[in-house]
């Protein structure tokens, strides 16, 4: 996946983050790293990369070093790199990537057989009747090579337009939209124990393009074609809005009994960054993490690569940016990755005692909840975590049967500020908080959490629920 152009539609608000608690919030750890956290609810999380990273011990330290339980190359699997020239194949950069897994205790996912992108020059000069019969050679070939050594791979990359119709493309010209069945049977036939995807990007959300998709794999499924999953790419930007009703999407291909994972997902923004995009782009992670979450048939998500330090974004889209969980020095954003922590049920360790953590008292002394109205929703709220001038609060919602959408409402005390908040929308003047459902959690027991600034006293409001 080397370009994107990335349609939104709904506006998410960004939440302006106190330097105080955006500092402070990254001495903290996750009690468990994000790998751990994912599997603990049967999925993975992974990272992708790329053979120049391999070479830079500080990258590969985080990459192998427990964050992340799967990896996909980014580039070193394409056609291009594979078979540059026709029936001269080469593997040494795929071997390279994949022993770093194995040694690291991670997985591969295969990426990619069939895409328009990183052609070879010779795939386009072919004479129609020529393309099939290459195209599944080039499958064989390469699946056979990497059997047993991938869990997945994306056979078809990219298939449609925008508007929904097939993009054109040498495989598409020569054999129609019958090419992608093709690819599927040829890829089962080399390595029938790999799940076999169709991947493509802005078919997150419900839209043409999704719908297109999901039309073909039902067909798909129809005619007896071996289909296991749909990749959805999520290569996201703040100002572009986050994709519409992303879990309801996954979860209707999900019905037609195939998996779906997440497996290019970045979120770029305009630079230069500031707190309140960094807000925003927390919150677009954690819904997309907690979307995947929400499925059964989520196998996991694949972030496209840990690092800016080697995101493609800078390259294609000019003056923008910033969009991994991981900064250009290999550390940690905090908002960004302390969403996904808590997005996968994690909780985030304040710091250590020597980095003069507060004494306020511990979360279970922090706890307030609303009394209940016959027939309305109930609010607890409690602390999780706190430290010197800032705090992590998390609330939980119960929604009675029958009702859709909530309201929780509170008032701080002591001039507290909410800085950031994952999985509803905030609104803030003055002590008063509001808090709403997100698009997805409008029903039954949802919690959301949030970051804010305190200042000597930290009292718990209670909160009301409507």
């Amino acid at each position: 996946m080397n370009r994107r152009w990335l349609i939104g539609a709904i506006t998410v608000a960004g939440l302006v983050a106190t330097t105080m608690a955006f500092n402070l919030v990254q001495a903290g750890a996750a009690t468990q790293t994000l790998h751990q956290l994912a599997a603990a609810k049967g999925k993975y999380f992974g990272s992708a990369t790329d053979n120049g990273e391999l070479s830079d011990t500080a990258y590969t330290a985080v990459l192998g070093g427990g964050e992340f339980g799967q990896t996909t190359p980014g580039n070193s699997m394409k056609w291009d790199a594979t078979e540059p020239t026709r029936g001269t194949f080469s593997f040494t950069r795929g071997d390279a990537i994949v022993t770093f897994a194995q040694s690291h205790n991670m997985t591969v996912r295969g990426h990619t057989l069939v895409w328009h992108s990183q052609l070879p020059s010779w795939v386009g000069s072919l004479p129609a009747a020529e393309v099939q019969p290459a195209m599944v050679n080039h499958i064989t070939q390469v699946a056979t090579h990497f059997k047993g050594k991938v869990f997945a791979w994306d056979v078809v990359n990219e298939p449609f337009n925008e508007d929904g119709t097939f993009r054109a493309t040498p495989f598409y010209n020569a054999m129609g939209s019958s090419y992608v069945a093709t690819a599927l049977r040829a890829a089962r036939a080399a390595d029938p124990d790999a799940k076999l995807y169709v991947n493509d990007y802005n078919t997150d959300g419900l839209g043409a393009k999704s719908d297109a998709m999901y039309n073909l794999v039902k067909q798909l499924k129809a005619d007896g074609v071996p289909i296991d999953g749909v990749g959805f790419q999520a290569h996201l930007a703040i100002q572009y809005g986050f994709p519409s009703q992303m879990q309801q999407n996954l979860q209707r291909f999900a019905d037609l009994g195939v998996d779906v994972a997440i497996t290019e997902l970045d979120v770029r923004m305009v630079l230069p960054r500031d707190a309140t995009k960094d807000a925003t782009q927390a919150t677009y992670y954690s819904n997309v993490v907690k979307a995947c979450v929400a499925v059964t048939r989520c196998v996991g998500v694949t972030i496209w690569d840990y690092t800016d330090k080697y995101s493609w974004v800078p390259s294609v889209f000019s003056g923008q940016g910033a969009a991994l969980p991981w900064d250009e020095n290999l550390q940690k954003k905090p908002t960004a990755y302390n969403a996904i922590v808590a997005a996968l049920g994690g909780t985030i360790e304040s710091p250590s005692p020597s980095a003069s953590v507060s004494t306020s008292p511990s979360p279970s002394a922090s706890i307030s909840t609303s009394p209940p109205p016959a027939g309305a929703c109930t609010a607890t709220y409690r602390v999780v975590n706190s430290w010197p001038g800032g705090f992590q609060g998390e609330v939980v919602v119960t929604n009675p049967a029958g009702r859709t959408g909530w309201t929780v409402t509170w008032t701080f005390a002591n001039g507290q500020q909410v800085s950031q908040l994952w999985n509803g929308t905030v609104s803030q003047s003055g002590a008063n908080v509001t808090v709403r459902n997100a698009a997805w959690n409008g029903t039954g027991t949802a919690t959301f959490g949030f970051l804010a600034s305190w200042n000597g006293t930290n009292t718990a409001p209670v909160p009301a629920c409507a």
